[in-house]
């Protein structure tokens, strides 16, 4: 969430900001910064009269203390007037703040300078690719076929059992899918990530400590009855671990990493783009998150791109490194890189990971706060996918094909226990 002290001090920056990512609500600045004014002038009535409350009080004991009882009697029929005053400020304060409060939660993330104007993904700049496009043997298919003629996945039976979206892994399928999780966890705690095994729902304070409430609530599986979300992504969760916490400067930067299966109920979605593994209700996904000292933000993002696209090195896979533009860009992300990997069987490219800065957007919300000498301000939160599976697994698959199976990267053949499927 935006600070008030952002939108009044650079009113118009703030303003064009929003204009970078596309967003059609601009006159709400207005809007906010007037409502908030109209909520200092009651605060200012309020403590003036509350004030005026005090000063009679303290004269009346006086008054009292010499036998003025008259006196007295008077000034306790103005502090009463004064009282009924006092009734109608407070309840419009409460209604000031809490509209200002509904609106600010409207606003999105400023972009950072570095983000590229735009509206469409065909917008997003090409930062740098690496690895090579396989040149696959004639007869080579697709995931959804590979995954039918090694019998790894069944799509008909999650289908069967759920629907569509929730695939059954099964035999070496289920077992790559634990070989890549293990991999991703082991490679993050290697770096310095603690490793967390975090819920898999949460209440709604959660939900909105982190941007998708209310930004995503139709997107998000609701659990009515107990009024909990499926997480969506294992940020959620971990990155709430720190809320309402006032950290110590030199316990930063925090480094967590988390595997959680995600729920997402992706409304909209139709044709080719959500055959096979493409797109998913239900996908298993390591996390990496980071809370920082604002300072340090956009050195911690650049040290997390390297770090994924160090682990998607070592799958052996053709990627590409993306700079969002605004109108591609999450509502709470000031600045984003997305990784694709090019599935050679489709011939497209897929996103595997986004690895985001979030600055102070989060953190503002939650309250995760850390002390400068003595000043409390806020760290700023960053996150990444490191890495989603799904996608990743259709690329390994598609990618390392051959006519006599599927060869493993050499990282990933310790963990499964052969060469090839």
């Amino acid at each position: 969430m935006l600070q008030l002290a952002t939108l009044r001090n650079d009113t118009e920056a703030v303003k064009e900001r929003l204009g970078v990512k596309n967003f059609k609500e601009i006159e709400l600045v207005d809007e906010i910064i007037a409502l908030d004014d109209n909520r200092k002038a009651l605060n200012f009535q309020y403590d003036e009269t509350k004030a005026k409350i005090n000063a009679a009080s303290k004269e009346i004991g006086q008054l009292m203390a010499k036998g003025q009882k008259e006196e007295a009697a008077a000034r306790k029929n103005e502090v009463e007037g004064f009282k009924q005053t006092l009734a109608p400020i407070e309840e419009g304060l409460a209604v000031a703040e809490k509209r200002v409060a509904e609106l600010l939660v409207r606003l999105p993330n400023l972009p950072s300078p570095l983000v590229p104007r735009g509206k469409t993904p065909e917008d997003n700049e090409e930062v740098r690719t690496g690895g090579s496009k396989p040149q696959l043997h004639a007869g080579a298919v697709p995931h959804w076929d590979l995954a039918k003629k090694y019998d790894l996945i069944d799509f008909e039976l999650g289908n069967k059992i759920t629907g569509s979206g929730f695939p059954v892994y099964k035999g070496k399928g289920a077992k790559l899918q634990r070989a890549l999780i293990q991999y991703f966890l082991d490679y993050n705690t290697a770096a310095g990530y603690t490793e967390y095994m975090p819920p898999h729902m949460v209440n709604e304070a959660s939900a909105y400590g982190t941007g998708q409430l209310p930004d995503k609530e139709g997107q998000m599986y609701h659990v009515t009855e107990d009024n909990l979300y499926l997480i969506p992504t294992a940020e959620v969760p971990v990155t709430n671990i720190y809320r309402d916490v006032i950290l110590k400067e030199a316990e930063l930067p925090v480094k967590m990493t988390a595997y959680t299966p995600c729920f997402r109920r992706e409304a909209g979605s139709y044709g080719k783009d959500v055959r096979g593994l493409n797109r998913l209700h239900q996908f298993d996904k390591v996390e990496i998150v980071q809370l920082v000292h604002p300072d340090k933000s956009y050195e911690a993002l650049e040290d997390m791109v390297a770090h994924v696209e160090k682990l998607i090195q070592s799958l052996e896979l053709p990627y590409r490194v993306l700079r969002l533009c605004g109108g591609d860009m999450s509502f709470t992300s000031a600045l984003t890189y997305d990784f694709e990997v090019w599935s050679a069987a489709q011939e497209r490219w897929l996103e595997v990971s986004s690895v985001s800065n979030f600055e102070a957007y989060q953190t503002h919300r939650m309250k995760i706060r850390f002390k400068d000498e003595g000043k409390t301000q806020l760290v700023h939160s960053l996150n990444g996918s490191s890495l989603a599976l799904p996608r990743i697994l259709a690329c390994l698959l598609e990618n390392h094909q051959t006519e006599n199976g599927i060869v493993l990267p050499k990282s990933l053949q310790g963990y499964f226990g052969s060469e090839m499927i």
